[in-house]
């Protein structure tokens, strides 16, 4: 039997902590500890864990095969490399890096060190979108809803880095086309970063998507819908649901998907860890998370053009 490969987290915080609590139930995985520079959160996930608790990540530098980078994104790219330097492999929380060149220096140090590197699109993992992948063959037109209550802790990082990157990633392994024009509106309401957000992104192969993010709505929304030649496809991913909507000779056919709902964030910490042990290529790789990124930049640097001086 071959060795369990050697986990840490970085960060822990909400999602750091899930992190956490998944590994040190994953086979062949063996939660080595979790790092956070508030020593009682650190304390508090690494007792649950079963496992030891760091207040710095540089004492885990060496002792480690794999890490999930789960610190505030303005963090991730010096973190991150230092990982990389000592040839450990990482899946990094959404966005991959604040900025482009730094996430072109970290695709490119994992590339060169043969070091697996996933982003964490936790979206990719939702059973409703790997279900109704096969079905979805030529996108004609995609409108994207991910609405919700404002947040506070991420009051540092726009609504279109926060929110709407999930949507960006899904639409872009969608369509799988060059990007032609980009056309994005927004405001800021409750903090210095826009809050609301709406990009209009066409394709070379002509399909056109719409995108729209907010975190000043009550209620949670987080919804897909894909149009393509004799078909209408709707995705809730809260709910893990989908429906079919299709032209038939005898008119408009409704169906509802059969779907196996399952927990995202498990089966993407075990993709992580099979691609570690594998070598295998990441469903959402580094040069994914890059690319996403690129794009999130691009309409967040729209909409901030046209925000009047505050």
């Amino acid at each position: 039997m071959s060795k369990p490969i050697r986990v840490a987290v970085i960060g822990a915080g909400k999602l750091g902590s899930r992190h956490a609590l998944v590994y040190s139930k994953l086979p062949g995985v063996e939660l080595v500890g979790v790092c956070d520079t508030h020593a009682e959160r650190a304390e508090a996930s690494a007792r649950v864990c079963g496992t030891r608790a760091y207040t710095d990540y540089r004492e885990l530098l060496e002792t480690i095969d794999a890490a999930s980078i789960v610190v505030p994104s303005h963090k991730h790219f010096d973190i991150s490399r230092q990982f990389l330097e000592r040839d450990v492999h990482l899946l990094i929380e959404k966005p991959i890096t604040t900025e482009l060149p730094h996430a072109e220096e970290l695709v490119e140090l994992a590339r060169n060190r043969k070091l697996t590197l996933q982003v964490g699109h936790i979206e990719r993992f939702n059973s409703a979108v790997r279900t109704t992948q096969s079905i979805i063959k030529r996108p004609r037109f995609i409108q994207c809803h991910r609405m919700g209550p404002y947040d506070p802790r991420v009051a540092d990082v726009g609504v279109t880095l926060d929110l709407m990157i999930h949507d960006i990633d899904i639409v872009l392994d969608l369509v799988d086309s060059k990007i032609t024009h980009v056309d994005a509106v927004g405001a800021c309401i409750l903090s210095k970063t826009e809050d609301m957000a709406n990009a209009r992104i066409r394709f070379e192969n002509g399909c056109i998507c719409d995108l729209t993010a907010s975190r000043v709505t009550p209620e949670v929304t987080r919804t897909i819908r894909i149009f393509q030649d004799n078909a209408h496809i709707t995705l809730d991913y809260v709910h893990q649901e989908a429906e079919i909507y299709t032209l038939e000779p005898g008119g408009i056919q409704h169906k509802k998907i059969e779907i196996t709902k399952g927990d995202s964030l498990t089966q993407e910490l075990s993709d992580f860890a099979e691609c570690v042990r594998t070598g295998r290529r990441p469903l959402v790789s580094g040069e994914e998370g890059r690319d996403a990124l690129a794009l999130a930049l691009r309409i967040e640097r729209q909409i901030h053009e046209q925000q009047p001086s505050r």
